[in-house]
């Protein structure tokens, strides 16, 4: 015999109701359409440039504020000094420990909560404002961005309607195994954990009493006899 092991997702349920999910396109029988924004028409461009002055006396001006500096000290060299990481007022420190603070070209910027993907910030970008090579510099700064890594299209959230996975055809073909842990010592082995076997082909749940701290040869043993 011959034992598989299969990550598996957090809260699935080990039964013959596992789904996977098809896209939401028009395709999909139960399509639900997004409410779109609307469409501002731009009527009038305007570019302008900031001068390189301007960004310098904002370099400068965090010498005047001791928050800013210290941030600005802290990002600019990847300082890991435990005594000036708790040197800001709470606020500060609270925001930069979940990595709200970032350092671009030796200035500071906060991001928000909550971020848009890379298509809804393009989206948004569009209907507003345009200069020289605006979509690919968005889409650079994009790649670099990490909440915008985690809010990427193809790795969200999927919608529409479920399909079923195929069954399996014999007893063993496919089982799910869980650990349940944290249990009061009982019985002559004194066992505090519990090895759950549910097979996929019969839907037959097997409870093993078990000890949490045992190695995968110990399971292994435990499932083979």
């Amino acid at each position: 015999m011959t034992i598989v092991h299969k990550s598996g997702n957090i809260h699935k349920n080990s039964d013959g109701l596992s789904r996977k999910a098809i896209a939401n396109t028009p395709y999909n029988p139960a399509y639900v359409r997004l409410k779109a924004e609307p469409q501002i028409a731009i009527e009038i461009i305007n570019i302008t440039d900031i001068g390189t002055e301007f960004f310098e006396e904002v370099r400068e001006s965090y010498k005047q504020d001791k928050n800013c500096y210290i941030l600005k000290s802290l990002l600019d060299k990847d300082c890991k000094d435990t005594a000036l990481v708790n040197s800001p007022d709470e606020v500060w420190k609270h925001s930069h420990s979940e990595g709200r603070f970032h350092l671009f070209d030796g200035i500071l910027y906060h991001r928000a909560k909550h971020s848009c993907c890379l298509f809804w910030t393009l989206e948004k970008v569009k209907n507003c404002a345009w200069w020289p090579s605006w979509r690919k510099e968005i889409i650079e700064y994009g790649h670099s961005c990490d909440r915008c890594q985690q809010g990427n299209k193809s790795t969200g959230k999927k919608f529409g309607l479920m399909i079923h996975v195929q069954e399996p055809k014999s007893p063993w073909e496919v089982i799910h195994i869980y650990w349940v842990t944290a249990l009061p010592p009982s019985g002559d082995k004194i066992c505090n954990s519990c090895l759950l076997i549910v097979f996929r082909y019969s839907k037959t749940p097997i409870f093993l009493p078990c000890h949490k701290d045992d190695t995968a040869m110990d399971t292994a043993l435990l499932i083979w006899n």
